[in-house]
């Protein structure tokens, strides 16, 4: 079969909660008090909004064939995004064929190593791989995880990430994560009042249901310690992105100093098979993290994972919606993964990507059976106001 050609790649942007769940309005529980690495100053502590972290918008990548089949991936990035991939990207994209994926990624990545490597360069080239997945598995009519090699389960379970564990447990998921309140700088009745969020919520939930806590890269070593060690006998699961993603150093002594009680996990903020190879080889984390989106993108990912689970280490990704799905589709050692409760309140199951798709498929019971559709299987909503700023 010969496929047809890439023909365009286009790089749109939208905001106002399209896709990207940094860019949320005021008192959604996202941009509510959370610890963050900005929490030691007082004036950037209330949301996280009030240092940027909404600033760049949902960048969506758009890949086009000759035959008129479209494939999409979605990133943050915004404007800077859109330029980086219309303007540097395209070159390597436009012209190539479809099914040389792995050929287009050595190209995207060794052809920005002079100011990429991590951050923003690899959030696009990560949505720029997803929109080629999606474009391959729609032309040949296949989900992409088949394109991986076949799945390994028929149904996904999930666990929810947001402030109301005693909800997600009545809908169904097999466990709750909680975002940190408060950072270090609190002292030690901001301490007291963490481990007591965890009892709390283990009252609330009963003893098979669990729970963990998403640190967002705010604490210290010691701080870490004490909260792990302080909610152990609530049953904290694991504690996340505790420390910078940068302190593999810290990572390595936080596992050793919880092992056999609390499992550490981080990756959220790491990117490519280098970065994780930090963590894998220094014995960094019992579950690795990585965004789909952010890491890579797919082709990636499946780098990773491979490195990962040689070494015994799951492989868990952070959200993504369907993106990440079709991955977990297809490892064995991914034997559940997440799901964001992107209501403002928590408090019901609404799509992860808002409005940017209009059949985005949603758990039931905290389970969801593994979507066959070609590529991704989701159909963008292009009554939103998507801007392409740098068209060329």
């Amino acid at each position: 079969m010969t496929l047809p050609k890439i023909k365009h790649l286009r790089a749109y942007t939208v905001r106002g909660g399209g896709g990207d769940y940094h860019d949320q309005p005021a008192g959604h529980w996202i941009d509510t008090a959370v610890a963050t690495p900005m929490s030691r100053w007082p004036e950037y502590r209330a949301t996280r909004a009030s240092f940027g972290l909404n600033i760049l918008g949902t960048l969506v990548i758009e890949v086009e064939a000759e035959d008129g089949t479209t494939g999409i991936g979605i990133t943050t990035g915004g404007d800077i995004g859109a330029w980086i991939a219309e303007v540097h990207l395209s070159r390597f994209v436009e012209g190539a064929a479809p099914d040389t994926i792995e050929d287009i990624w050595d190209k995207m990545y060794n052809g920005t190593l002079f100011y990429g490597r991590r951050g923003i360069v690899l959030n696009v080239l990560s949505g720029v791989d997803l929109a080629l997945w999606d474009l391959l598995g729609r032309i040949k009519g296949q989900p992409v995880w088949q394109l991986l090699g076949g799945k390994v389960r028929d149904e996904l379970r999930f666990y929810a990430t947001g402030p109301r564990p005693d909800i997600a447990h009545d809908l169904g998921f097999v466990g709750g994560k909680l975002p940190l309140t408060h950072a270090p700088v609190e002292g030690a009745g901001g301490l007291a009042a963490n481990i007591a969020r965890i009892r709390d919520a283990r009252a609330a939930t009963g003893r098979d249901f669990w729970l963990m806590y998403d640190c967002w890269m705010s604490l210290t070593l010691p701080y870490a310690c004490d909260l792990a060690r302080g909610c152990a006998e609530h049953g904290l699961k694991w504690i996340e992105e505790a420390l910078p993603p940068d302190d593999y150093w810290g990572y390595r002594d936080l596992r050793k100093a919880l092992a056999g009680t609390t499992w550490v996990t981080t990756g959220e903020h790491e990117a490519t098979r280098w970065g994780f190879r930090h963590l894998v080889e220094m014995g960094c984390a019992d579950v690795l993290q990585p965004d789909v989106g952010w890491c890579g993108g797919l082709t990636e990912l499946v780098r990773i994972a491979d490195m990962a689970e040689a070494a015994g280490i799951k492989v868990i990704p952070h959200g993504s919606s369907v993106y990440s799905y079709h991955f977990v589709a297809t490892r064995k050692g991914s034997d559940f993964t997440e799901f964001l409760m992107m209501a403002p309140k928590a408090d019901q199951i609404v799509p992860m990507y808002g409005p940017l798709f209009r059949n985005e498929p949603l758990p039931r019971d905290g389970r969801l059976a593994v979507p066959d559709d070609p590529g991704f299987g989701v159909e963008l909503n292009r009554d939103l106001p998507f801007l392409r700023p740098h068209k060329h």
